[in-house]
């Protein structure tokens, strides 16, 4: 994998905390991200997959929560996954049509793995997320096939891209070309140095809106590039895994805080946006199959979790740039480009601070 130029090359940090080794949510340890990537003609999409951690998932769960800022999206299985506060399955994005089609594909990929689901024990409960990516890929074409999640989970790893990748391929993001983005943060805390980490499938906003660090460069380049106003038709989707010990409440908590760094990126949550995180923790594994003996599920003290609430603020924020910052320009469905936002900042003469 050719290494991508990622927002710190440039010079740009966000936030005050330090950021784990990948500066990804592979950070996280035993967390693994995924792409298939379909890019040819007519068809310009794919699926991401985050895999929460290398066992058996439907048999050691981990704690999970979701939490909707706009609900104009078609994600599957939040409702299951908030009434037991736990997660059984990897996390697959797509495009929003192809939910079904990832979905079949994903519980394939767990029935293949858990014989006794449907014979001596339930069902399973799969995680799928979108976005539209109508205006690059040709979304009525339903490139996705099932072996296309198999191949974003089996190849998943601690290193992957970011941009227009895997679901991001078809992605476009402040008027310019989006997709994944990645970030980590670390918290010290007197127990212990805890990894919080924050994959973004990016969707959403119009270009003037666009901030950096506080910088309006959206406004500038659109100022340079003359473009027309666009209405903000876009969603996001936001993963936060972690290895601190939490609740499925305090989680609840934490990935709230993913809305701070979206706004700081310039979003407004419009109406006719997706706004949707998910969350889980890799600190507690939950059988599946009934202990004789109670479960114990440590957790932090609530005032511990401020600097939780500012890790996932950072890591959104730095997350979304970076999914800006690596995506190369595709052209879209009418012709124009969705130009790189490192293109169109050095085509204009600008800069990204």
């Amino acid at each position: 994998m050719n290494r991508q130029k990622r927002l710190r090359d440039y010079g740009v940090r966000i936030g005050r905390l330090e950021t784990g080794v990948k500066n990804r949510i592979t950070d996280v340890s035993g967390v693994r991200v995924g792409h298939c990537t379909i890019a040819h003609e007519g068809a310009q999409t794919g699926v991401t997959a985050v895999v929460p951690h290398q066992g058996n998932t439907f048999q050691e769960k981990v704690i999970a929560s979701s939490h909707v800022l706009n609900g104009f999206g078609k994600t599957l299985g939040t409702v299951q996954l908030n009434e037991l506060g736990t997660l059984e399955t990897p996390i697959l994005l797509t495009n929003t049509l192809s939910v079904g089609t990832v979905t079949k594909g994903l519980i394939e990929y767990i029935l293949e793995h858990n014989h006794d689901i449907g014979e001596t024990t339930g069902t399973v409960n799969p995680v799928v997320g979108e976005c539209n990516d109508m205006l690059i890929n040709s979304i009525r074409n339903a490139s996705v096939s099932k072996e296309d999640v198999l191949e974003a989970i089996e190849e998943s790893s601690t290193q992957f891209e970011e941009g227009a990748v895997g679901a991001g391929r078809g992605m476009v993001c402040y008027g310019l070309k989006g997709g994944i983005g990645s970030s980590s943060r670390l918290i010290h805390l007197d127990h212990d140095t805890y990894t919080i980490g924050v994959l973004v499938l990016a969707n959403f906003g119009q270009m003037e809106d666009l901030m950096i660090n506080g910088s309006r460069v959206g406004q500038s380049l659109k100022e340079k590039m003359d473009q027309n106003d666009e209405p903000d038709r876009g969603s996001i989707m936001m993963i936060v895994a972690t290895d601190l010990p939490v609740t499925e409440r305090q989680l609840n908590r934490m990935i709230k805080r993913t809305s701070t760094g979206l706004a700081r990126t310039g979003s407004t949550i419009s109406h006719g946006s997706g706004d949707i995180a998910i969350g889980f923790s890799t600190a507690t594994k939950i059988p599946h199959y009934k202990p004789t003996t109670l479960l114990s599920i440590p957790s932090v003290h609530e005032e511990d979790l401020n600097a939780a609430f500012r890790a996932v603020g950072e890591a959104t924020e730095e997350a979304i740039l970076n999914a800006l910052v690596t995506a190369e320009s595709v052209p879209l469905r009418d012709g124009r480009i969705a130009m790189s936002l490192i293109e169109a900042i050095e085509e204009h003469g600008l800069s990204l601070t």
